[in-house]
């Protein structure tokens, strides 16, 4: 455990509000740039509108983000600013932005939770703002919180669950209860979402029967681990069926209610068995949809989606789209331009955090071998030295719960035949960003200049590539040189 001074607290705290600063200015900055409905804002922008003017819909996803979104656009169609552009294609006459703000400021919050994470797991302040800064400089994050749309919200109630279960294993019992209730309901908040958020429950409950096996397997009075992940023995079945089985039932099922009440047509079983039916009927590959892009290619971002394109030099009259750009951006010294927003990541992020993935993967099997190879040697009254020498005893459990919850938000889709994209690895992507940074914060905090000058240099890559890709998260204008320089991949584009 690494302690922090007042010095260093400071500094932390600084660090990270900068870093908030950082994230949220990028998410609202022009905001209502595109005053329209971007990719699936015609589904959750227009169905959140259907239920503030009571309209009937089907909806093939569960409720719980258009719920956020109507709140947002009731709460935005009443302050006093803001409503000089609107458009009517959510079938009201709204403000782009007022369907938008939430989905900003919930994003903006991520990478804290992501840093909050990884601080509780290891009290190391230096691995915390490192996994800050890597979620605050990936743009398929930065594209989901412009816009309307619902994976950030999985996210973010998968990431509190987690946070808020680590927070009830390190208190006492009676804490430990009410933190354990609002892990429940946050992990039932996640499946409300999108029924992929059970990826999250599933790496909990894969780590809690691992966790029991080794306590059954390994004498462990003679391996010392700290962390939290061991206190998970400390909850029996019983607690585990009610706080995270029964509880997430229970939120998920009280959460379709007013949808219900909505749109009656359907009970909740029922609706359960529309939504299974109709993903089930959905297909796969370019005919079903252009951006189509199979599950094992995530990892390396080798099918972006693109949700606007306009070229300017293509269109006969302006663009209504584009009707406040005109004026300002728009002239025939500057045509054609072309304003894209690409739902891709951060390229050299996610390639760097797809091999810092495999590494700890790598590592835990190494370890395995060694305490294999060990058993073995006992028995045989051979001794062996450094069989355990990395990773440390302390940090295995955290490897563990990276690894883990990186395959259960990830090899479940590989059993899925239906249209998948790009955004659905952005659960997954999390835990392999947090171990692309345990690797980073292990090489700045060594003793070896080469591995501290290695972070360093990989951390302004990083940097260095989300400037780069800026222009395609955000929209901005390009020449079609600027946009194709961009392109590295004809599968981009």
């Amino acid at each position: 455990m690494q302690p922090i001074s007042h010095q260093s607290n400071k500094w932390f705290v600084i660090g990270i509000a900068s870093i908030f600063l950082f994230s949220a200015i990028l998410r609202f900055w022009q905001l209502g740039r595109f005053n329209t409905l971007v990719f699936d804002e015609v589904y959750y922008a227009k169905f959140a509108n259907n239920y503030l003017t009571q309209t009937e819909f089907f909806n093939a996803h569960p409720p719980l983000s258009q719920y956020i979104i109507a709140i947002g656009i009731w709460i935005g169609s009443h302050l006093p600013f803001g409503q000089e552009i609107v458009n009517n294609e959510t079938g009201s006459t709204l403000a782009a932005w007022s369907y938008r703000w939430v989905n900003a400021l919930t994003g903006s919050f991520i990478p804290l939770v992501v840093g909050a994470i990884a601080y509780k797991l290891t009290h190391r302040w230096s691995y915390s703002l490192i996994a800050t800064l890597l979620m605050a400089l990936d743009g398929l994050f930065l594209v989901e919180s412009r816009y309307a749309l619902n994976n950030i919200y999985l996210v973010i109630f998968g990431l509190l669950a987690h946070l808020c279960l680590i927070v009830a294993l390190q208190n006492n019992q009676l804490k430990q209860k009410k933190w354990l209730v609002l892990s429940g309901i946050f992990f039932g908040a996640s499946t409300a979402i999108k029924w992929n958020g059970l990826g999250f429950l599933l790496g909990i409950y894969l780590l809690w029967i691992l966790v029991w096996i080794i306590k059954f397997f390994i004498q462990q009075k003679k391996y010392e681990y700290t962390s939290a992940w061991q206190n998970l023995t400390r909850i029996n079945l019983i607690q585990l069926i009610l706080n995270l089985f029964i509880i997430p039932i229970i939120t998920y099922s009280l959460l379709w209610i007013p949808h219900i009440i909505l749109n009656p047509k359907y009970g909740f079983l029922e609706m359960q068995e529309q939504i299974f039916s109709y993903h089930q009927r959905i297909g796969s590959g370019a005919d079903i949809h252009p951006y189509c892009a199979q599950w094992f290619t995530w990892p390396l971002m080798m099918r972006p989606v693109v949700y606007f394109y306009k070229n300017t030099g293509l269109l006969d009259k302006p663009e209504p789209s584009l009707a406040t750009l005109y004026s300002d951006i728009i002239s025939p010294q500057l045509n054609p331009i072309i304003f894209d927003v690409h739902a891709m990541g951060n390229p050299i992020l996610w390639w760097f955090s797809t091999w810092g993935i495999l590494l700890l993967i790598l590592m835990l099997f190494n370890r395995v071998w060694h305490w294999e190879k060990n058993r073995q040697a006992r028995r045989k009254k051979i001794k062996l030295n450094h069989l355990f020498k990395f990773p440390p005893p302390s940090e295995m459990w955290l490897l563990l719960y990276l690894v883990i919850n990186w395959l259960s938000n990830f090899m479940p889709w590989s059993r899925v035949s239906r249209c998948t994209f790009l955004y659905h690895y952005m659960g997954a992507l999390v835990f392999a960003i947090l171990g692309f940074s345990w690797c980073l914060d292990r090489w700045l905090n060594s003793q070896q200049a080469s591995l501290r000058i290695m972070g360093v240099t990989m951390i302004f890559i990083v940097l260095f590539a989300f400037v780069f890709w800026m222009p395609i998260y955000l929209g901005l204008p390009l020449s079609p040189q600027n946009w194709q320089f961009r392109m590295w991949f004809r599968s981009w584009i």
